[in-house]
């Protein structure tokens, strides 16, 4: 089930998505097709159990499906449309039509959204948007201020949500999303290296630009690796058991989408930074999710508080022995 939804989100993304339909974004345009098609599918409601209406897949499904979405910009908010149909079902709350945002500071496209979604210590509200001021963060995503209406509908998580709910689910996804647009740019990368000529041969046979691509490729490959983990994690023990996990998953995304978008842009030189390039769509916007849904300073030093409260003792069993599966 996995690798054919996969299969059509790429061919979907591939046939109406790019670079046109990021920079209608970025110009506060709603991508009203796409979004369409992605509803049509049944995409948003993939992580909704079945008996609830949804698809019912899993989180490292998920997290598969937003690393594609990060391949090509995210150009719809599919992912934060995932996770409030998901926190919705968990609670007892049909899901709804459209795309609902989740929170009312920095919401996500919210400007676009008929609902937001709004969680406080395991209570989930879903209410009417009355209003909103516009924001955006600097990929030019929208990140707008709700003004919320009356809730339509209430309701309280399970307990292995957690309270922190919102922060953890869109943490995982913002490292997912870095590790597929990190993907893409080390993709780019690649194929200008092997087609741009400098001193007679192609600037991909010089062993700099290959040491440096080489670690692009082990980062975002780790960050992938802990992206998988952590979503299984989810699966295994639910959100807030598997805290340590997603901690980690954004920490390495994080640095990984900082290696990747440096040595990327060195190896385009000036033209990877002019405004006709499409690097600078995938590179803007890690940086932008590295900061939302906590840094990856802020995540370590989350884990580093953890580490020393249970004590050096404790310290290679937490990271070696943890029970994923």
């Amino acid at each position: 089930m996995r690798a054919i939804i996969l299969e059509q989100v790429e061919r979907l993304l591939h046939e109406q998505a790019g670079v046109a339909v990021l920079r209608g974004v970025e110009a506060g345009e709603w991508p009203a097709a796409l979004w369409s098609a992605v509803e049509e599918l049944g995409l948003p409601l993939l992580l909704v159990p079945e008996d609830a209406g949804g698809i019912g897949l899993g989180w490292a499904d998920a997290a598969a499906v937003w690393q594609v979405l990060g391949r090509h910009g995210a150009p719809v908010p599919l992912g934060e449309g995932m996770l409030a149909n998901a926190m919705l079902a968990a609670a007892g709350i049909a899901p709804v039509a459209g795309f609902v945002t989740i929170g009312t500071q920095a919401a996500p496209f919210g400007r676009f959204a008929m609902q937001a979604l709004r969680h406080d210590r395991g209570h989930v509200a879903l209410h009417a948007r009355d209003g909103h001021v516009p924001h955006a963060n600097i990929a030019r995503e929208p990140r707008d201020r709700i003004t919320p209406g009356q809730p339509i509908a209430e309701g309280g998580l399970p307990a292995a949500w957690g309270p922190r709910a919102t922060r953890l689910a869109m943490a995982l996804l913002r490292a997912a999303l870095i590790t597929g647009a990190a993907q893409r740019a080390l993709a780019l990368a690649v194929d200008w290296a092997n087609t741009r000529k400098q001193f007679g041969r192609a600037i991909g046979k010089f062993q700099a630009v290959q040491q440096s691509l080489a670690q692009v490729a082990g980062e975002v490959a780790a960050a992938d690796v802990a992206v998988a983990t952590a979503a299984r994690a989810v699966d295994a023990r639910g959100l807030h058991a598997a805290g340590f996990e997603i901690a980690c998953a954004k920490v390495m995304a994080g640095e990984a989408g900082q290696v990747a978008a440096a040595r990327v842009h060195q190896a385009f030189a000036a033209i990877g930074i002019t405004e006709d390039h499409e690097l600078h769509h995938y590179t803007r916007r890690i940086w932008a999710w590295r900061d939302e849904a906590g840094s990856e300073r802020a995540w370590a030093a989350e884990l580093g508080r953890a580490a020393l409260a249970r004590g050096g003792a404790a310290l290679w069993a937490d990271i070696t022995g943890r029970d994923i599966a």
